[in-house]
């Protein structure tokens, strides 16, 4: 893995963390993580590649993205005080974000380092998948998914909150 892989990995991991203190839901908690994988999208993914089953992996990789960005979108604590919209991520959200982010990052390992590329090429034979091109589009679209689909369930989560839902009993001052 390159100087850049590494800081971009680490930067995707490190997003969640900040968010584990509470703060202000705003643009930058949208733009942040959007901005750092759009730019890996950029880097990497040249092409997708549509033959044998380069798709079926494609979409099956981004599915577990979606799934673990709608599920640590889910496990995100948002709440109203003041007139503003604050976001807490839980264990649950972090651990997903983590496991996700990390799940890629390990693969990469794994091929690069781990003794893995042999693995990975019978796998691709056996199963039609038809180069590495195919690989890195499946894991930076499972990226890209992940980070969308948390944020978009954080932003609709947010507009609920915010348009429907009463500030609870609790956490009003008398």
């Amino acid at each position: 893995m390159t100087t850049t892989e590494w800081i971009t990995d680490v930067a995707l991991i490190l997003i969640v963390f900040r968010q584990l203190r509470e703060g202000r839901l705003d643009l930058r908690s949208f733009l942040i993580p959007l901005g750092i994988v759009s730019f890996v999208a950029y880097s990497y993914l040249d092409t997708i590649p549509t033959a044998g089953n380069d798709l079926v992996l494609i979409g099956a990789l981004m599915g577990v993205g979606a799934v673990l960005g709608i599920a640590g979108g889910s496990y995100t604590r948002i709440r109203t005080a003041g007139g503003h919209v604050l976001i807490k991520a839980g264990a649950v959200s972090a651990i997903l974000w983590v496991v996700g982010m990390g799940a890629r990052m390990g693969f990469q390992m794994y091929v690069e380092h781990g003794g893995g590329a042999a693995s990975v090429a019978r796998f691709s034979v056996t199963h039609h998948i038809t180069s590495d091109q195919a690989w890195v589009a499946a894991f930076v679209l499972m990226a890209l998914t992940e980070v969308v689909t948390r944020l978009a369930t954080i932003f609709i989560r947010s507009r609920t909150r915010t348009v429907t839902s009463p500030v609870l009993a609790f956490d009003r001052t008398a």
